[in-house]
């Protein structure tokens, strides 16, 4: 297998973490979080200033998932007063305020260079022993991710978190909190993404305020509504078709003579019709969510 298709695959995987991250607060507890990518953020700066700083992983690593975790926390609070709609603002809002910081914090984070010479745990020095390592590994993570996922989905819990996402009231008299509901989505979401993020860090060997930009939330959201909302394994086909649009660009630029500078405008723009397409023709996904009805 080619280096590039070793590539595409390591970058899917990490996208389908992420995606899979998100089902969980979207899918399964239908929270408009749209800061989603600061938990990304997050565990790759970890990986970022502990490399800077010369701190050991087995301190960097429970300190990223930690900060993640009290970020999802914050979140959950802004949502305490705030309907769904505003509370998705909010988040936005909050993961806007964190990339501008880290823009802005030159010293700590690097700024708008950000910080290099991360290098993983197993890296060989090899370049191309190194690329196939980290494929085994981020499958590895997704096939975990997406066992997770199927658990929670079958567990209590996810059956608790899609009452309160149809019925919450009815969610509210069977004893439920809807607070604590979605402070553990949201606590269990950023640990995913957390994850995914470090391995992003290492994989890249580079972590820059780029990693926090709104617009990585928003194709995030297109993988997992164009795929299925709520299904994982439409997640999964999702984050395949985004990943497909989005690395057909660079051969069709050439072939159709597309100005460089058109390419990022071209792969949104493709993702956008295709998300517009799709909520048009199949509002659900194409794997939509099928819900067990009582007969």
């Amino acid at each position: 297998m080619s280096e590039f298709l070793l590539h595409i695959l390591c970058l899917g995987g990490i996208y389908a973490i992420v995606a899979l991250a998100l089902n969980l607060q979207a899918g399964y507890a239908g929270l408009l979080n749209f800061g989603h990518i600061v938990f990304v953020g997050t565990g790759a700066y970890a990986i970022g200033l502990g490399s800077h700083f010369g701190l050991p992983l087995w301190l960097v690593i429970p300190a990223g998932l930690l900060c993640a975790m009290v970020i999802s926390v914050l979140m959950t609070l802004l949502g305490r007063q705030l309907t769904a709609d505003y509370w998705g603002i909010a988040t936005l809002a909050l993961a806007e305020i964190i990339r501008i910081a880290v823009v802005n914090e030159d010293r700590l984070t690097g700024g708008a260079q950000g910080i290099g010479g991360l290098s993983a745990p197993w890296s060989t020095g090899d370049t191309a022993a190194d690329t196939r390592i980290f494929t085994v590994i981020i499958l590895l993570c997704v096939i975990a991710a997406t066992l997770a996922s199927l658990r929670i989905g079958a567990s209590r819990f996810g059956r608790a978190l899609r009452l309160m996402r149809e019925q919450p009231q009815l969610a509210i008299c069977m004893g439920y909190a809807l607070p604590w509901l979605k402070c553990r989505a949201l606590m269990s979401s950023a640990v995913m993404c957390c994850l995914a993020g470090m391995l992003l860090a290492w994989y890249t060997d580079y972590v820059s305020p780029d990693y926090l930009l709104s617009s990585e939330t928003f194709l995030i959201w297109s993988m997992v509504m164009i795929g299925g909302i709520g299904n994982v394994r439409g997640v999964l086909l999702g984050v395949l078709l985004v990943e497909g649009l989005y690395n057909f660009i660079p051969f069709a630029k050439d072939y159709f003579h597309i100005g460089s500078d058109l390419t990022g405008a071209l792969r949104l723009g493709l993702v956008g019709l295709a998300l517009l397409l799709c909520l048009l023709t199949r509002p659900g996904g194409l794997l939509p969510e099928k819900l067990r009805t009582l007969s």
